[in-house]
């Protein structure tokens, strides 16, 4: 089976930070890859803008350093080359006129414009403004943005009424990497394309929910935002908001942007408020003797830092079909394994026919985003042998990588995917406001409670798998984390 690559129509894509760290890690390579596949075509442009200085061959350059350090897969020189070839570079001042003019110059007539904003939220509306004054948004101009959409609800508000003084929000595109996942796309797939699982996938048949995503990574050079962040503020809100949005929307009439967007926006308002003994905060400790990890605080310069590196919360969507129904969500940092999953737990049957040395046994499909993107449904079956009637989980596995085979396997980034949906027009896997808006007025409450209450996060063990109330969380109503494995 060999997956159809279909070109997109010849572009111009501006990049504003191009000489970041997200541009050198994600943007370029992307873009490189999908230039590869031959999905970007030859007359397409990529100008990166920033305020140092360079030439059109400094850019290539440092854009050569980046394929070559990050680009994932085998590719040919020649291909390089010819990449490279279509790359230009404009040294620019967001907050002035240096660098317009010329930038304006550069651009094609008569074709799509795309904007990425790699750049701080607070020069979002001066480079908005700029692209208007010097004449280059157009009925085929498209803006990037990335995360954070706000601090808060206020913030968040603030921001998309920037963005709408400049651009109707059908030009905006707020990218959330998670959302390019072939899982999570796939997450779609199996609950819609399905006659199989569309019937159970409700509170009469689900026990409960649970969404994890775990890194082992702590905060790196990004201690500063991080903490004045937290792992609130920066996956649960946003990440793990558009996992449980997924997982538990109601089919949308058709699969078209504004169609998938309404529904996943009702599950957010649906969302029950969280109570504060429903919610766990942790802050990871050093290991002993580990000099090259050192603890959360450490990591940030704040002996005395109160951010939380962790979460874990259970809440329940008000609604017909889920009602009754628990979802559990966690992510943490600098935990025992890199894996985000998704686990439907699905109710035991009413009654067993095979008696108590049987045991209880239940189907569990797990949806894998990452590493080792896949699906597994968790069936029963009897342990072979003679003996008697003895019941055994064994898993029907779809892993990707074997299912599909290497060459099939080898799917494109999640950032290859969203530039190229962004060139299309087509907005299914970006944020709507109303939606982050939604999502922030859940949000903050739960945040303003911490504050109110001066509470202090749990310390856990780098390595672990989060603080030991955690599990108590969901102990509590006789029930358990699934293990946390790569």
């Amino acid at each position: 089976m060999v997956s159809r690559v279909i070109p997109v129509d010849p572009f111009d894509l501006i990049i504003f930070g191009g000489t970041g760290d997200l541009a050198r890690r994600k943007i370029l390579p992307a873009l490189f890859r999908r230039y590869c596949a031959g999905q970007m075509p030859f007359e397409a442009r990529i100008i990166g803008a920033a305020r140092s200085e360079h030439d059109a061959e400094e850019y290539r350059a440092f854009a050569s350093d980046a394929i070559r350090e990050f680009a994932v897969g085998t590719y040919s020189a020649d291909a390089l080359s010819e990449f490279l070839s279509r790359l230009d570079y404009v040294t620019i001042d967001a907050m002035g006129d240096l660098g317009w003019e010329e930038l304006a110059g550069k651009l094609t007539e008569a074709r799509v414009r795309a904007f990425y904003f790699s750049v701080g939220p607070g020069l979002f509306g001066e480079l908005a403004e700029r692209i208007h004054a010097y004449g280059m948004a157009s009925k085929e101009t498209r803006i990037v943005v990335e995360k954070p959409f706000g601090h808060d609800l206020t913030t968040a508000q603030a921001l998309n009424a920037t963005l709408a003084a400049h651009f109707p929000e059908s030009q905006v595109y707020r990218i959330d990497h998670y959302l390019g996942k072939e899982t999570v796309q796939n997450l779609m797939a199996v609950r819609f394309g399905n006659m199989l699982f569309e019937p159970l996938w409700n509170a009469q048949y689900v026990d409960h929910i649970q969404i994890t995503v775990a890194e082992t990574v702590g905060v790196g050079g990004r201690g500063e935002y991080y903490d004045k962040s937290g792992a609130m503020r920066d996956m649960m809100q946003n990440h793990l908001m558009q996992l449980l949005c997924l997982i538990a929307m109601e089919p949308p009439a058709q699969f078209e942007p504004d169609a998938v967007r309404d529904e996943k926006l009702k599950v957010i308002r649906a969302l029950d408020a969280v109570q504060p003994h429903h919610i766990v905060r942790g802050q990871y400790d050093a290991v002993p003797g580990d000099d090259g990890h050192p603890s959360y605080r450490e990591a940030v310069d704040n002996p005395r830092s109160r951010t939380e590196s962790y979460v874990a919360l259970k809440t329940h969507i008000s609604n017909w079909r889920w009602a009754g129904t628990p979802f559990y969500l966690r992510t943490g940092k600098r935990l025992k394994a890199r894996s985000s999953v998704i686990n439907v737990m699905f109710k035991n049957t009413p009654h067993s026919i095979f008696g108590e040395d049987a045991g209880q046994h239940a189907n569990v499909l797990s949806i894998r985003l990452q590493p080792n993107e896949g699906i597994t449904l968790q069936v029963t079956i009897k342990e072979p042998g003679p003996g008697g009637m003895r019941l055994i989980d064994v898993p029907l596995d779809m892993t990707f990588s074997e299912a599909l085979g290497p060459e099939d396997a080898d799917f494109p980034d999640a950032y290859e995917r969203l530039i190229m949906d962004v060139i299309r027009g087509n907005q299914t896997l970006f944020m709507r406001g109303d939606e982050v808006e939604a999502a922030w007025a859940w949000t903050d409450p739960i945040i303003a409670g911490w504050e109110a209450r001066n509470d202090v996060p749990k310390p856990y063990e780098s390595g672990s798998v989060g603080p030991r109330d955690a599990d108590l969380l969901i102990e509590r109503d006789k029930r358990s984390w699934r293990g946390i494995t790569p």
